[in-house]
């Protein structure tokens, strides 16, 4: 029986096999370390869908709290767009964080009579105030914090607050100026305020925030995250075959690190995937390929919203999405290179196929190149199409 597969699609890659972004956990940490000494810092870390934010603060998480003695937590927001439940879920992730320590006594005294023990596959807890109260916590927000700073100052040098996956919030102007009014405050009251608050989203939600705030950006530390490097993706999978005794020939890394395209997300599917291809602790090129081809369906189904994979898998496009996975994974495309690959019946649908893709939200024009060149919204969808286009070359599949 096989172990345990090394990868783990739709989550945060595990620390031990977390790789690359040197430069970013060097600038994080720098900003951490101002923390620590008393200073109120604000990062917002920005990337595609995909790239890799959630590993990389939970990264960020654990370095915190071991190497700078700093209180981190990580708070999910999908869905989440009113302040009352924002600030609700962080004090209940600093309840959660804090119960296994000595200090812990000396925070539940803040929260009074409204922290529940749920036994549910293990003890947790729950912080669950009533509506007043979580109000007068939203309202007065930096001093709630200050009096958990002050209450812990012996044990930690500072708090770390991880906001990820803010989309609902951008979208809600309140939030934009309840976080101006809390820095502001913050920076105005107190001379030592060690607070990091670490927003994680996609480029286009600074956009959001912008418009409901105009101020609300200058304070912020943005880093963007960019896709891996061929060598950082070749250390992940070679690490991460290592760890159940799995050997990866050249020829099979190099296909797995093409139609990886430095994405996270896609590293970890086609490891996945081909990871329970293999049958003999040896990966080969036929393995890759058997893998690339079953993650390509995976990758489809999971992250691409149901109407649009319908769409490009429907049967009057496939052989034009086929042809431009030919091309190679690239962002950009130019209407006149993909029309000259096209057979007449292509041609004369074309048109309505670029139509199509763009009120679906799947390229948009290419305003710096000009008329005739078009890029893709998103990463996924082109690595997708090579993928899909590959499988359909070496194993004669067709999109049903």
């Amino acid at each position: 029986m096989k172990d345990t597969s090394p990868f783990t699609p739709g989550s945060p890659v595990p620390p031990d096999l977390f790789v690359g972004r040197e430069d970013y956990v060097r600038t994080i940490r720098g900003y951490l370390r101002d923390t620590a000494s008393g200073r109120q810092e604000n990062i917002f870390l920005a990337g595609d869908r995909g790239i890799g934010k959630s590993s990389l603060a939970r990264y960020i998480r654990r370095l915190a709290a071991k190497d700078l003695n700093i209180l981190p937590i990580h708070v999910f927001l999908g869905g989440v767009s009113d302040l009352d439940e924002l600030v609700r879920r962080i004090f209940e992730e600093i309840l959660k964080e804090s119960s296994n320590q000595s200090w812990f006594s000396k925070v539940k005294e803040n929260f009074g009579n409204y922290i529940e023990s749920v036994d549910l596959f293990g003890i947790s807890l729950q912080f669950n105030p009533p509506k007043e109260k979580i109000e007068s916590l939203t309202l007065h927000f930096p001093e709630a914090i200050m009096k958990l700073l002050n209450d812990t100052k012996n044990e930690n040098k500072g708090i770390l607050i991880i906001l990820d996956d803010i989309n609902g919030l951008s979208k809600a102007p309140e939030f934009a100026h309840w976080y101006k009014s809390f820095v502001d405050y913050a920076a105005t009251h107190y001379d030592s305020f060690p607070v990091c608050i670490m927003l994680i989203g996609v480029p286009e939600l600074r956009d959001s925030l912008s418009e409901h705030q105009q101020s609300l950006l200058r304070i912020f530390h943005v880093i963007n995250i960019e896709r891996l490097k061929d060598p950082e993706v070749d250390s992940f999978f070679k690490k991460a075959f290592s760890t159940v005794n799995i050997q990866i020939d050249t020829q099979a890394l190099e296909l797995m690190r093409y139609y990886s395209s430095g994405l996270p997300i896609m590293m970890q599917e086609i490891g996945d995937a081909t990871y329970r291809k293999d049958s003999d602790a040896h990966i080969d090129k036929e393995d890759a390929f058997r893998g690339i081809h079953s993650a390509a369906t995976v990758i489809g189904e999971k992250y691409l919203s149901p109407k649009v994979y319908r769409t490009i898998r429907s049967k009057p496009y496939r052989s034009i999405l086929r042809k431009m996975g030919q091309k190679g994974i690239d962002t950009r495309f130019n209407r006149k290179e993909i029309s000259e690959v096209l057979n007449a019946e292509e041609i004369r649908v074309f048109d309505n196929f670029l139509r199509k893709m763009k009120e679906l939200g799947i390229i948009v024009n290419d305003i710096e190149e000009g008329r005739g060149h078009y890029k893709y919204i998103n990463a996924l969808y082109p690595v997708y199409i090579s993928m899909e286009s590959l499988a359909h070359q070496n194993k004669g599949e067709r999109i049903k």
